[in-house]
């Protein structure tokens, strides 16, 4: 069954939220990491800020499209994601953390793109865009992982 146009609202500002936690996560990292070997992470993360900030004024031109209301910033809901590191040295965590954030991102846009399967095409078609650029970037990071011999 699809999801009714709140539920689609509801999904869609979940999205938001990640996506601005992830601008800030990501912003805080490209600036927060030491070390030779952080460079080229801390060059990729810096990249995608602007992208992930793209993604969440996408989604929220499409909440508003079908007529929900963005979110200020008392109603984010932000602290889901694994938070920047502690040890600005630690290039293995934030790499880590950067997956899993990216995985949670794919599972948020498929679920969006089965709830509204055959009801709103336009929703599912930007939730597919954005998926793929998630994939690329999760792509990317685990690349940026198999440099490091860690298990």
């Amino acid at each position: 069954m699809a999801a009714t146009s709140q539920q689609t609202i509801a999904l869609l500002i979940e999205s938001y939220n990640m996506e601005l936690e992830t601008v800030m996560n990501y912003l805080a990292n490209s600036v927060n990491l030491d070390g030779v070997r952080a460079e080229e992470i801390k060059k990729s993360l810096a990249a995608d800020v602007p992208g992930e900030l793209a993604h969440a004024q996408q989604l929220a031109n499409r909440i508003k499209q079908i007529g929900g209301q963005i979110p200020g910033s008392k109603a984010l809901t932000l602290g889901n994601q694994i938070q920047p590191v502690t040890d600005t040295t630690d290039v293995v965590g934030v790499i880590r953390a950067v997956i899993i954030a990216e995985e949670t991102a794919c599972a948020q846009y498929k679920k969006i793109i089965k709830a509204v399967d055959g009801e709103d095409y336009v929703t599912q078609d930007l939730c597919i865009r954005l998926l793929a650029d998630e994939e690329e970037h999760l792509v990317q990071f685990k690349g940026f992982l198999k440099e490091y011999d860690v298990n």
